[in-house]
C-alpha cells in the first residue's frame, strides 16, 4: 500500500517560490509515475505535471510551464515541485498521486493520494 505525504506549503506573496515535497512510502515505486494536482476552491482538480520515476521525463500543463519544475530525489524516494514566479491564480490546495506504468492527466486514473498542502499566493 503506498504512502504519500505532501509538505511544504504556505502564504507567499505574488512573485514569490515554494517548493512543496511528495514524501513516498509503503511500496517500491519502479515503473509508477508521480503527479502534481492542484484544487482551488469551488473548482475542479487539475493535473500541474509528472515525472517518471526514472526522472528522465517530465510533463507539465502549459498554466505552469516555465515557471513549476517537478524533480526528484531517489534515496529519500521524494518528489518535488518547485514553483517559481507564483501567481494568484496558483492559490489552491496542492496533492501528489502516483500509478503505474504510464502518465495521466485525470484524477480519477490515479489510485494513491497525499492528503495535500494549502499554497496561498497573495497580492
Amino acid at each position: 500500500q503506498a504512502q504519500l505525504a505532501e509538505s511544504g506549503g504556505g502564504l507567499v506573496q505574488t512573485g514569490g517560490s515554494l517548493r512543496l515535497s511528495c514524501a513516498a512510502s509503503g511500496r517500491t515505486f519502479d515503473q509508477y509515475y508521480m503527479s502534481w494536482f492542484r484544487q482551488a476552491q469551488g473548482k475542479q482538480r487539475e493535473f500541474v505535471g509528472g515525472i517518471s520515476w526514472s526522472g528522465r521525463r517530465t510533463f507539465y500543463a502549459d498554466s505552469v510551464k516555465g515557471r513549476f519544475t517537478i524533480s526528484r530525489d531517489d534515496a529519500k524516494n521524494t518528489v518535488y515541485l518547485q514553483m517559481n514566479t507564483l501567481k494568484s491564480e496558483d492559490t489552491a490546495v496542492y496533492y501528489c498521486a502516483t500509478r503505474y506504468g504510464s502518465l495521466s492527466s485525470i484524477p480519477a486514473d490515479y489510485r494513491y493520494w497525499g492528503q495535500g498542502t494549502q499554497v496561498t499566493v497573495s497580492s
